[in-house]
């Protein structure tokens, strides 16, 4: 249990002690700074620990932002002020400063000028000397909620009819929701969803469990569109969209309980492309089923989808902390955000996760998987030439310097395997500013012209697999500084995974289609593993893993050679299929072990400030 210590004596007829008791905090009294300091050694070093102000007036939600949120080691609102155990020492060294300013055993009081701060209380000098001495203090936007620290009883009493006048609640609520979300989302889920997410904090839900059920509902979902039935087509399309609404549930309800984790960020990510993908081949399956074979749209829709997130992943990458961050284009952008009906509509283009499943559910039910995958095809295609084109003009006309953090990003991007490191380590470097983008594209040219335009088994398919590779370690050998240079991490996405769903279709062999699903998913996993812990901030996958799956150059290359020399009846059905299982199991198989026992921090995104 937690251990809250109050910096003095309590406020008669205060529910402090049982605003905190709520919260799971076992609550102590101190006497004076002295005693807190006493009372804190005391407590186990890996139990969190909060000092309060027995004046403090203010809802219990302002308390739980301030107090329990798990992703951030410190953190304060006025008169309140907590600890994780990995700053703990810094709270005690703020604590002997404080001591020894006060004096011992003096009660607490105005700080005169010890430190220059709003909140001159214990818990607020505590925390301003923590940030002046290095250690980082979050302060959570509160909003309308009231957290305060009256000096005298008028001041008490105009602080609790405050408290009075806002439902804390209905603001727990609120913030449940994303401030920044898609169309659908907003106006057609989380209306309700936030009820949802409320039901399953009080019957003790996890954020985990809501996620895993929204796994097991979408792939419920795949297996009713397998079946090939318009029965089977309308309840996929139903538990698609319950599915989606256990996915915004999900996080709604981390924000309403403030139960972020790592394993919970990285669930509700990698689920996500999970769901969307066994989806894909539930249809296919059910479109075999009918005697449409429509694999090829499956994974042409998946080797999109994969290679739009990338070029996101990639740009924001390469810019969020770039110096001198600005563009005319992104000033445009801006601008049009204050015309409210734009932003739904530049939303609503792009296709995110919401329109874009509600678009697969309502097609699902009423028409083909055939005509399921034309639409997303166009649609995607659209949403990525549109982003995509926004990007290429903020990057042309932003004056700014990438950081080597940012370069470093790229480079673990690109995903390079040993082929491409020997190259860019020993080959020539192309001077000029947009030679690595370009050099990329040269040789994912060649390599897709080669696999479009050569005979299925043809040798002219490894030269142009091996000028790839060469290729690829030629534009990764300097550092990816250049405005353009984001796009080599999505060339290389499309360069493979185009080349592994081109050679599968015209190899008229059956069941390399779906071999080739298969290893594109397990690929892909990989390079959204990679994605989500660059975002944790602890870096990209270990080395030894990527040159045991071979670097993207590495397995391009082999492809290659499987469709040039085993041209039997299932020779290379069975290649690809034996290629998907041991990247498959190499990848999950250090994923897990990573997430599991890893301590990156929580990544999720924020919900509207009350």
């Amino acid at each position: 249990m937690s251990t809250a210590i109050l910096t003095g004596a309590p406020v008669p007829g205060s529910s402090l002690h049982d605003d905190l008791r709520s919260l799971g905090f076992d609550v102590q009294t101190a006497a004076d700074v002295t005693e807190a300091a006493r009372l804190l050694s005391a407590v186990p070093a890996e139990s969190r620990v909060a000092l309060v102000d027995p004046r403090f007036v203010g809802h219990v939600h302002a308390l739980r932002l301030g107090l329990t949120d798990p992703r951030f080691p410190a953190a304060t609102v006025p008169g309140a002020l907590t600890a994780q155990p990995e700053a703990r020492p810094a709270l005690v060294r703020a604590l002997r400063t404080t001591t020894e300013a006060v004096g011992a055993g003096v009660p607490p009081g105005p700080p005169g000028n010890t430190v220059t701060v709003t909140d001159r209380t214990v818990p607020g000098r505590l925390a301003a000397t923590m940030d002046a001495e290095g250690t980082a203090v979050q302060r959570p936007e509160l909003g309308s909620l009231v957290a305060t620290v009256p000096a005298d009883g008028a001041a008490r009493v105009t602080a609790q009819s405050a408290v009075a006048a806002v439902d804390d609640e209905a603001v727990r609520l609120r913030g449940a929701v994303k401030a920044r979300d898609g169309f659908f989302t907003t106006y057609c889920i989380s209306p309700y969803s936030r009820y949802i997410a409320r039901w399953c904090a009080r019957r003790g839900f996890t954020p985990n469990q809501v996620t895993t059920a929204s796994l097991l509902t979408a792939l419920v979902a795949a297996g009713c569109a397998a079946t090939g039935t318009r029965g089977g087509y309308v309840a996929a399309g139903l538990l698609l969209l319950f599915s989606f609404v256990l996915d915004c549930t999900d996080g709604q309800l981390a924000r309403y309980s403030l139960q972020y984790s790592t394993m919970g960020a990285w669930l509700d990510a990698t689920f996500d492309r999970a769901k969307e993908y066994a989806y894909y081949a539930g249809l296919a399956l059910g479109a075999a089923r009918g005697g449409d074979d429509v694999w090829a749209l499956a994974l042409g829709a998946m080797v999109l989808q994969s290679c739009r997130h990338v070029i996101d992943f990639s740009f924001n990458e390469a810019n969020h902390d770039a110096v001198a961050n600005s563009s005319p284009t992104a000033a445009l952008s801006d601008k049009l955000d204050s015309v409210g009906w734009t932003v739904w509509v530049r939303r609503m283009i792009v296709l995110p996760i919401g329109e874009r499943w509600a678009m697969i559910a309502v097609l699902t039910a009423l028409t083909t998987p055939r005509i399921v995958f034309y639409a997303l095809l166009v649609g995607c295609t659209f949403a990525a030439c549109y982003t995509t084109a926004g990007r290429l003009l903020r990057s042309l006309t932003r004056k700014a310097r990438r950081t080597d953090r940012a370069a470093q990003a790229l480079a673990d991007l690109a995903d390079s395997g040993p082929v491409a490191e020997l190259v860019a380590a020993r080959g020539p470097r192309i001077p000029g500013a947009w030679s690595a983008p370009v050099v990329a594209v040269v040789g994912t040219g060649a390599l897709i012209a080669a696999a479009l335009q050569q005979p299925f088994g043809s040798r002219q398919m490894i030269a142009a697999a091996v000028f790839y590779a060469i290729c690829s370690g030629i534009a990764v050998a300097r550092p990816l500084k250049g405005a353009l240079d984001w796009l080599v991490p999505p060339v290389f996405r499309a360069a493979e995974y185009c080349t592994i769903l081109i050679l599968a279709a015209r190899s008229d062999i059956d069941g390399a289609l779906p071999a080739a699903f298969g290893l594109v998913s397990a690929v892909a996993y990989h390079h959204y593993d990679t994605v989500y812990r660059i975002r944790g901030g602890t870096g990209a996958p270990p080395k030894w893993l990527v040159r045991a799956i071979g670097g993207h150059e590495g397995r391009t290359l082999v492809v290659a050679v499987l469709a040039a020399v085993l041209t039997g009846a299932s020779d290379f059905t069975v290649a690809l299929t034996a290629l998907a299982v041991a990247v498959a199991l190499v990848v999950l198989v250090e994923s897990i072990r990573f997430w599991v026992s890893s301590g990156a921090p929580a990544v999720h995104d924020e919900g509207e400030p009350a």
